[in-house]
This record gives structure tokens, sequence and C-alpha cells, in this order.
């Protein structure tokens, strides 16, 4: 899943960005509040983490704008600001969560995995097509009970296609997803990367789930009753 972190401290922004990619997570970071407006106009995000005091507006500001906008993306704030109305004003312009710094990576990945599985977003931990399982949580996957060993980006890619089971997932979306705007992408990284899935899956008995449709994308079948 791809996070966009909006904050104008870069060691905090790196810092954050390392502890989340470190748990299978891609992250882009945006220092000023007019640099965040363009990544989510040029790119889907699936959770944005926004810091309130930034050096061009308040947080809270810009999030309201962006709600009016239509940006539906869940956000988590975060700020030193620790009163309850500060809370309730953060939450009050459109936030789904708030966190206080300073903070533990963990509690953060924790409230981010919170927020996709709300309804609406994914509403169980662990994903199954057929015989493959994937718990998002552990960000293991398994197939028929044997689990898959996968580096984080192969698990990436198959919770990815598993999100995306019975439609075609084109190797741009593959791209945004998965790679931040920071990280040089090789002409064949993605047919090397789905190869390398396929076959793992291959060698657990399952053939011919998540296959390439030359010219048009990748697609992960669902099960045929």
């Amino acid at each position: 899943m791809r996070i966009l972190i909006v904050e104008d401290n870069a060691r905090i922004g790196a810092l954050t960005a390392e502890g989340l990619s470190a748990m299978g997570f891609c992250c882009d970071i945006a220092p000023i509040l007019s640099e965040a407006s363009e990544l989510i106009a040029a790119t889907s995000y699936d959770i944005i983490v926004l810091d309130l005091g930034m050096p061009d507006g308040d947080g809270r500001a810009w999030l309201m704008v962006e709600r009016a906008h239509g940006l539906a993306t869940p956000v988590i704030m975060l700020t030193a600001r620790s009163a309850l109305g500060d809370r309730i004003d953060g939450l009050d312009a459109g936030a789904d969560d708030y966190l206080v710094k300073p903070f533990a990576i963990e509690e953060l990945a924790a409230r981010v995995r919170a927020l996709l599985r709300r309804p609406g977003a994914r509403s169980s931990p662990v994903l199954s097509v057929g015989p493959v399982d994937f718990d998002t949580i552990a960000r293991v996957g398994s197939c028929k009970g044997e689990p898959l060993h996968l580096s984080q980006r192969e698990a990436a890619l198959l919770e990815l296609m598993m999100v995306k089971a019975g439609s075609v997932v084109s190797r741009e979306q593959i791209e945004a997803s998965l790679y931040s705007f920071d990280e040089p992408v090789t002409p064949n990284a993605i047919e090397v990367l789905v190869s390398r899935v396929r076959k793992k899956l291959a060698t657990l008995g399952v053939h011919d789930q998540l296959v390439t449709l030359r010219g048009v994308g990748y697609l992960m079948l669902e099960p045929v009753d």
C-alpha cells in the first residue's frame, strides 16, 4: 500500500518513511503542503500521514480544502499539539485518526492497518484467492497452508494482485503502488518481479493463477467453482 507522508522536518520524515517501508509500505514524502497537493493529484494513495505545522500553511486548513475538493483518502494527523481541543479540531477538519508526537513507528503502522480494515477499505486483514492467502498485518503469504518465502517487494506485489483479483493490473499501476517517486525502475523490473512470485507459487503447486497479458498487464485469476 502507498503512503504519502506530509512532513517538513526532514529527519522525522525520513525516519517515518524508513520505518514504514521496512514494514512493507511504499512511501513518498512531501515537505510542503503545495507539493502534497501536487502528489495527490498525480497518484493515488491509500493513507496520508499529515503533520499540522507546515511551513506553507496549517495542515488542518489544507485538509479541509482538499476534503471539499473530493479527497477521500484516509488521513492520520501527526502533531505535537496534545490538548483535547486540538485533537477534536483535527478530527473535525477531516482527519480519520490523530497521533501525538513523539510516537513509535509501530503504533503508526498499527493505525495505518486499522484504517485500511475499516468498512469501505478492507474488511479482513487476511486476503484469500483460491489456495493463496496473504496476511496483511504479518506481511506473510501462504499457499495450501505452506509458507511463501517472499521479499518485501514480492509480498507487496502479491498483496496488490490479490486485492485486484479478477481485474487486469497494468505495469503503470504496479509501479505506482510499489515504488516511490525517487526509486529507479528498470524497464523489465515488473516482469522480473511477477516472474519471481509466479515461480514461488508454482513451487507450491499453484500454476497459471498469476498471468501476464502481453501489452495489457497482469491478472490474478480467481478460482472457478
